[in-house]
């Protein structure tokens, strides 16, 4: 029986290191989506049951915070694909680093992000109760956040790509 060390390095290691890149990247950035959307979802139920008309405003506020959920599925997704799981090769031990390295980006910044836009979202849930028809400049400050979450993706998905 060898020793963990060895086990890494006979064709194992690259693999695990980019399954745990993949985890990271849908698993941080899912459950910063989830907290975001959680906080503005809270604030929207305050708005909606004042006001039910409001819900439809209240859902574009609701949902943006989820978009970073769905930046680390991706990138989870083509790492899959890339590392054999879902029809690539298994990569490296040197690649399998990479493409960890590679999903960092978007698992920190989606997780943080997110959060940070549901915070912000929330906020905005205040025009859409005291002046509705101003409710798209809270979209616009929530939308500010999702920026670095889109840089970071796309940093992400250059580095996985290009492995």
């Amino acid at each position: 029986m060898g020793t963990f060390m060895e086990f890494l390095l006979n064709n194992n290691g690259g693999l695990i290191l980019s399954l745990l890149g993949a985890a990271l990247a849908a698993g941080l950035s899912g459950i910063g989506s989830a907290k975001g959307i959680s906080l503005v979802g809270q604030a929207a139920a305050g708005v909606v049951t004042e006001d039910p008309e409001k819900f439809g405003q209240s859902i574009i506020l609701d949902v943006l915070p989820g978009t970073q959920g769905l930046y680390g599925f991706v990138i989870a997704l083509i790492i899959l694909i890339k590392v054999g799981v879902l029809g690539g090769t298994n990569p490296t031990l040197e690649q399998g680093f990479f493409i960890f390295m590679g999903s960092l980006p978007i698992a920190l910044a989606g997780w943080s992000s997110a959060i940070s836009q549901g915070k912000t979202a929330a906020a905005a849930m205040s025009i859409l109760a005291k002046r509705p028809e101003h409710v798209m400049k809270g979209v616009i400050y929530a939308v500010m956040v999702e920026t670095y979450a889109l840089l970071n993706f796309v940093v992400s998905l250059f580095i996985i790509l290009n492995v």
